[in-house]
């Protein structure tokens, strides 16, 4: 049914909000930047914060909020022309369709461990794009863990999805484990980071070429 999934795997560099850095981030064209605005977050954007004029128009831009209201969410997404909303909280399928009616792509984020009931995620099925499995921490994401990846094969693969958590240029070679899998995109935050919010260049740079080299090897 899913046959090769793997032949074009997608880049989400995500925890952005330094203007030079977002530009330096989008000459390696990435193919969606995630900037988060939920105030509890190391990378929280900041109240002042503006998406710079010259960002590409073909990178998707992901607001990234945690059980935040919808209006709120449609100001600030009509504010920086977000493309996405990625929904790290406890948002209902509700809230993600009146979000999805507006326009918007929606994200649905959930938090794996050894006891996620992939059940839960069935509500969501028609009210997203994309879901993202990420690891279960205390706060909400950026934890710089990698979850069990095998717990995907639970996971009917019907929606694609991003993986976040913890990927790194060292850990990203594990991912041929995904093959065959329903794999959007691979979320990269604190693995490639100076500090928080701050992107180190050749590290994505790096991991970038070891994805491509990866996929292109498994075309057939």
């Amino acid at each position: 049914l899913m046959g090769v999934m793997l032949s074009k795997i997608r880049i989400k560099v995500c925890g952005m909000r330094d203007s030079e850095n977002i530009l330096q981030v989008a000459k390696l064209q990435p193919d969606y930047i995630g900037f988060i605005f939920y105030s509890k977050s190391k990378r929280f954007v900041g109240d002042d914060f503006k998406i710079p004029e010259q960002l590409q128009k073909n990178i998707k831009r992901v607001g990234v909020f945690v059980n935040e209201g919808t209006q709120e969410i449609l100001k600030l997404s009509a504010k920086h022309a977000l493309d996405f909303i990625q929904l790290h909280g406890n948002e209902s399928a509700e809230q993600c369709d009146e979000i999805k009616a507006r326009g918007l792509g929606v994200i649905k984020v959930f938090q794996m461990d050894n006891h996620f009931d992939f059940a839960e995620i069935n509500a969501f099925k028609k009210s997203v794009d994309y879901f993202l499995f990420d690891t279960k921490t205390e706060s909400y994401g950026g934890s710089g863990k990698a979850f069990d990846w095998s717990l995907l094969n639970q996971y009917n693969q019907e929606i694609p999805f991003f993986l976040s958590g913890g990927l790194s240029a060292s850990t990203i070679k594990d991912v041929t484990g995904l093959h065959g899998m329903n794999l959007h995109a691979l979320d990269i935050n604190s693995g490639v980071e100076v500090s928080p919010g701050l992107k180190r260049i050749e590290l994505i740079n790096e991991l970038k070429l070891i994805v491509n080299s990866i996929f292109s090897n498994q075309k057939s």
